[in-house]
């Protein structure tokens, strides 16, 4: 009876030091759900709209985002704190053959380029 107790022990023992794959949930899932959870408390603390920040985050789970904005928002409300407004510099267009060659005075320019 006490070799069995003792088998028995010392197998939970030896068992619960051990990580099971499949128990825990992937680190990685974990960390960019947090990743996405945070991404939507600052889009709503800049005053984006939720579609914004969707738009802006395309790789991001979008339930986390929403989670994320959700929460913000609650913790706004309650403590009575405006948002900052949020800039985001418009790139300049850069000006490539493709964009020169969709314009009529591109086109005659792209011509005369061939022919001379």
């Amino acid at each position: 009876m006490t070799a069995r107790l003792l088998a028995i022990l010392s197998a939970a023992v030896l068992l619960a030091g051990c990580e099971i794959p499949g128990v825990y949930p992937d680190p990685k899932t974990v960390a960019r759900e947090a990743d996405a959870k945070a991404t939507g408390g600052g889009c709503r603390h800049a005053l984006r709209a939720l579609e914004d920040c969707y738009t802006l985050n395309p790789k991001a789970p979008r339930a986390a985002i929403f989670a994320g904005w959700r929460e913000m928002d609650q913790y706004m409300r309650e403590n009575k704190i405006e948002g900052v407004q949020a800039v985001i510099p418009v790139p300049k267009a850069e000006t490539t053959e493709e964009s020169v060659a969709s314009t009529p005075e591109g086109r005659s320019e792209r011509r005369s380029a061939r022919g001379s």
